[in-house]
């Protein structure tokens, strides 16, 4: 069974910073493509983020390109994201789901870790 469990959401000021974390179970997490999407309170999903399978090659949406770092760790089967320089439009329920940057929506993904920024 594929589990994925986020942890490291929490309440930030803006310009603050953020690390989340991903634990990955039930599958073999270093052939996988991983992605972080994000849900704000009222709206849809959007995907935030994406690395392939190696580490070496990464993908942001516009929104957070330039202050946000996905990284991974296959030793651990571990997926993170560094948020720097947060602001309000920021809040939302990050997920990481099993997916490259194209095919997340119906991706398996974890139950979710609360980001709100505000001051």
């Amino acid at each position: 069974e594929v589990q994925l469990v986020e942890s490291g959401g929490g309440m930030v000021q803006p310009g603050g910073s953020l690390r989340l974390s991903c634990a990955a179970s039930g599958f073999t997490f270093s052939i996988y493509d991983m992605s972080w999407v994000r849900q704000a309170p009222g709206k849809g999903p959007e995907w935030v983020s994406s690395i392939k399978v190696g580490g070496r090659t990464t993908y942001y949406a516009d929104s957070v390109k330039g202050r946000f770092t996905i990284s991974r760790d296959n030793a651990k089967n571990t997926l993170y994201l560094q948020m720097n320089s947060l602001n309000v439009e920021d809040t939302a329920l990050y997920y990481c789901a099993r997916s490259g940057p194209t095919q997340w929506v119906a991706a398996p993904r974890g139950q979710g870790t609360q980001v709100t920024v505000s001051s």
